[in-house]
């Protein structure tokens, strides 16, 4: 065996699990370990902890910590060997889709071309206060409701749940929008789509949107809200995009200038 390969990494503090979330203990483990794979603390070669050190840990079972490290295994990211650990394994880059702050419907432009759409739903309903609140409409408004997954060579990257007012939406149907982009089928319906505000957040999958991404329930999700308004500052569209963060990044360029109060920083334009 030569030992300059590998490394041992002792343990840091972990973040205990939460023993009352909907989200088994051995996935709750399993996404701690996985975020520490890819923020590099665990790199190529490292072993490691092993079951008892996890188990002591975290505060769980042994056999929920095997099942978390066997996961690890099935998923490409570890190899298990008897009698020498549970070694981190080489990736190989994955293809992701860099997209800026500004420039927001040229990048959308170019995600439409680089990526295919999947329809999973698509429905008229009731708006809750929050949709209502969002697309300025009055509680209980009808609104069209749709789900797609959008894939990067074959493998899921966002989970997309939008809201249109309904007379917007039945300007087409889910044929359409199976096989359109949704801000064509926008412009076609006579409502083009002039400016938007958007939120960019983190959140966790939950089981639905983790079975959509092929990722594990309680992984972490770039979330970006929007809402999106025609040329006569209507908004036309509420959109919902969990992102999975190893294939999409926000990039942004920063410039410091002089400010009256000190060096600020300030985003550069054209950023990309």
């Amino acid at each position: 065996m030569n030992v300059a390969a590998y490394s041992v990494v002792e343990p840091c503090a972990p973040t205990r699990l939460d023993p009352a979330s909907p989200v088994p203990l051995y996935q709750q483990l399993l996404v701690q370990l996985q975020n520490r794979i890819d923020s590099g603390e665990f790199g190529p070669g490292t072993v490691l902890p092993g079951e008892f050190d996890l188990s002591r840990d975290y505060g769980v079972s042994r056999i929920t910590a095997k099942r978390a490290l066997d996961e690890l295994a099935e998923a490409g990211l570890v190899k298990r060997e008897r009698g020498r650990g549970t070694r981190v394994l080489e990736r190989a880059g994955a293809s992701a889709v860099r997209t800026s702050i500004d420039g927001w419907l040229e990048n959308i432009s170019m995600m439409q071309a680089t990526t295919e759409v999947r329809l999973l739903s698509f429905e008229y309903l009731n708006a809750g206060p929050d949709i209502a609140s969002a697309l300025e409409l009055d509680d209980g408004a009808e609104v069209q409701r749709s789900v797609r997954v959008r894939t990067l060579d074959g493998v899921p990257m966002s989970y997309l749940v939008c809201f249109l007012p309904a007379d917007v939406g039945r300007a087409f149907d889910a044929a359409a929008l199976a096989s359109t982009a949704m801000l064509t089928l926008l412009e076609q319906a006579g409502h083009p789509v002039a400016s938007a505000r958007q939120t960019v957040s983190a959140t966790l999958a939950a089981p639905d949107t983790a079975q959509a991404l092929e990722v594990n329930a309680g992984a972490p999700l770039l979330e970006v809200r929007r809402i999106a308004r025609s040329a006569d500052d209507r908004a036309v569209q509420y959109i919902r995009a969990l992102y999975r963060p190893d294939l999409y990044h926000i990039e942004m360029s920063m410039t410091r200038k002089a400010g009256s109060d000190g060096p600020l920083w300030a985003a550069e334009e054209g950023t990309s």
